[in-house]
């Protein structure tokens, strides 16, 4: 009766490590927002691990030449922005959160010209 209460035990802790590990790689090692994404590209080993940060059908859209720019030593980020685009069908707003935080705090809204809407139209 003891050694089958222990194995009963041991094994449902077994369970939990093994839950928390699959969760955990789940939810928390993917990138929340642009710092932690920039972070995630710049820091990648190879254009294969950067792959993988992509949306499964888009990976045409994040380019080697991309990556290897972004990774070179020559070329350091000046600046990290996080932006959402809302579009209506007469206008389309740029908002720009802060980076880096757990929560998305606003730092700017602005309307985007007709021209600069068109391109993000298509």
């Amino acid at each position: 009766m003891f050694i089958k209460k222990r194995t009963l035990i041991i094994l449902t802790t077994l369970i939990l490590i093994v839950n928390g590990v699959l969760i955990y790689s789940l939810y928390f090692s993917k990138p929340r927002n642009s710092l932690e994404l920039y972070q995630a590209i710049a820091f990648a080993d190879d254009f294969e691990q950067a792959q993988n940060l992509n949306l499964a059908g888009y990976e045409d859209n994040f380019k080697k030449e991309d990556f290897d720019y972004i990774k070179s030593e020559k070329s350091i980020a000046n600046s990290i922005s996080q932006m959402t685009l809302f579009a209506y069908d007469e206008k389309t707003y740029v908002i720009t959160t802060s980076p880096g935080t757990r929560k998305l705090k606003i730092l700017a809204v602005e309307e985007l010209p007709k021209d600069i809407r068109d391109y993000f139209s298509e």
